[in-house]
């Protein structure tokens, strides 16, 4: 299978090629020329089936050009005693018609393992693939998550180094000790004068600086990315909805070929999105539940068709969804005006330019088969999560509480998988706040000691003893230093 650029810019590239480039060099981000069709009795099949087991049949389906025994290695590498539950995304029954996946059972504590456990590993071997002799620079933009899980992922891989862009006073206190304690000797953590959507869009301007790449090229280097623009990112999310489906099976809370929904807390689109190719493969998906936070830039645009970035921009509880500018609707928006690239090119170039876009009527209707859209605020939020541990005894963390809000204002009959995207301990502040009543003026991780004390909830392994680290990383810059940023780690 090839790889198509989703502005109609570029020649169809391979899988290894797709993956180690990382987005389209011109602008836009591959996309499969085509989605594996599944049959019904192939993927009823798979019920029983381990998650790696799975993950294999899934992946073999989009790397056409890795060997079995590629992907194999891929995987054995990537889920085994570094998730701490040999399920690796459970599922928790909270009623008959909820059900929370916990996908946070990785080495950070965050849903972003579950992919960034695999993605460096398919990156090894695309280098060896194209026979790359360049060195590959990691670039990630982060609003929390996604950097410590990529830093981990990253850390100490032969042949690349991995620079993580993160905005300073836009994360909790436990994500940004997580980055900054993180030890490797390829591994850069540079806290921005901004917020998220500044830190990615200098990324996506750095991948399309021509003049940098070939100063990049000349020093035997090339950029590639962990965020989900990198299609090696998104592929492994696939496999989770998959599992999930199969594991209601088993449970026997669906029979199957019974829709289901799936809610997913959203910033940039990408776990959603995820959750949309594994129902075009054939998965009996129902509705998709795009769930927001203040910030509520997608639901807006669900409800609408306009996207618009001209507003206020909030730092919330739910910081990991504190983005204005989500990147991987353009790969929905391609597939839902019929790989129109010409039309996509124009939206995103009109975002850039002017910070709005509309989409036509067609593209609108077609959105609506497959997405609907809601949001909750930061007290409602709280007030979720107060309620869910009063009724459920479960604690959530605030992401997911914005997910579990949202869904039950758009409950439709079927049986609804709400994606439960971090351990609640990495927000303890607002967890804990939500519970006792009151803001705790203790320290988030003394506070950390308080939430596990008071609900018995387990302390994840990888957010124990942070105090007691090293911090490695102290480097800050201006929004508009990434770039010289960047050029000063390579000593370019």
């Amino acid at each position: 299978m090839n790889y198509i650029s989703t502005r109609n810019n570029c020649e169809p590239v391979s899988a290894a090629s797709a993956i180690a480039q990382g987005m389209v060099p011109a602008g836009g981000l591959f996309v499969p020329q085509s989605i594996p069709a599944l049959s019904t009795e192939e993927i009823a099949s798979m019920a029983g089936k381990s998650y790696q087991e799975i993950a294999r049949w899934i992946l073999g389906k989009y790397l056409t050009d890795y060997t079995a025994e590629d992907i194999a290695d891929c995987v054995a590498g990537a889920y085994n005693t570094n998730f701490d539950t040999a399920e690796i995304a459970p599922l928790v029954k909270l009623n008959d018609n909820e059900y929370i996946l916990e996908l946070w059972h990785g080495p950070t504590a965050a849903f972003k393992d579950m992919a960034l456990q695999l993605t460096p590993r398919l990156l090894v071997k695309a280098i060896e693939k194209l026979d790359l002799k360049q060195e590959v620079i990691i670039l990630v933009a982060t609003s929390g998550d996604t950097g410590k899980a990529a830093l981990e992922g990253f850390k100490n891989v032969k042949g690349t180094r991995i620079i993580v862009f993160y905005p300073a006073h836009g994360v909790s206190r436990v994500q940004e000790l997580q980055m900054v304690t993180t030890d490797g000797d390829n591994t850069y953590v540079v806290g921005v004068e901004g917020n998220f959507d500044d830190c990615q869009s200098a990324v996506k301007e750095i991948f399309a600086d021509q003049a940098l790449k070939e100063t990049m090229a000349q020093n035997g280097y090339q950029f590639s990315s962990a965020n989900s623009i990198n299609w090696g990112r998104l592929l492994p999310q696939i496999v989770y909805y998959f599992a999930a489906y199969l594991n209601l099976v088993n449970q026997k809370a669906v029979s199957y070929g019974d829709k289901v929904d799936f809610v997913v807390p959203t910033g940039n689109f990408g776990n959603i999105l995820a959750a949309w190719y594994a129902g075009q493969m054939g998965l009996p998906v129902g509705k998709l539940v795009c769930a927001s936070n203040k910030n509520r830039i997608l639901t807006d645009f669900f409800a609408t068709g306009v996207y618009d970035r001209r507003r206020d921009f909030f730092q919330t509880n739910s910081p990991s969804m504190d983005i204005l500018i989500s990147s991987n609707l353009e790969r929905f928006l391609f597939a839902m005006t019929g790989n129109n690239g010409d039309k996509v090119a124009q939206w995103m170039d009109a975002l850039k330019q002017d910070g709005i876009f509309t989409v036509d009527a067609e593209t609108k209707a077609n959105i609506d088969k497959f997405v609907v859209g809601g949001a909750a605020d930061e007290s409602e939020t709280l007030a979720m999560i107060k309620q869910c541990y009063t009724d459920h005894n479960y604690v959530l963390d605030t992401h997911t509480a914005v997910a579990l809000k949202v869904s039950r204002e758009q409950q439709s009959g079927n049986v609804a998988v709400i994606d439960s995207t971090a351990h609640p301990c990495k927000f303890v502040s607002s967890v804990l706040a939500a519970l006792n009543g009151e803001a705790s003026q203790a320290s988030e991780l003394e506070q950390l000691e308080e939430l596990v004390q008071k609900t018995g909830i387990a302390q994840h392994s990888g957010l124990q003893d942070l105090d007691k680290k090293e911090v490695r990383h102290s480097m800050v810059c201006e929004k508009e230093g990434i770039s010289a940023a960047v050029q000063q780690i390579l000593g370019l």
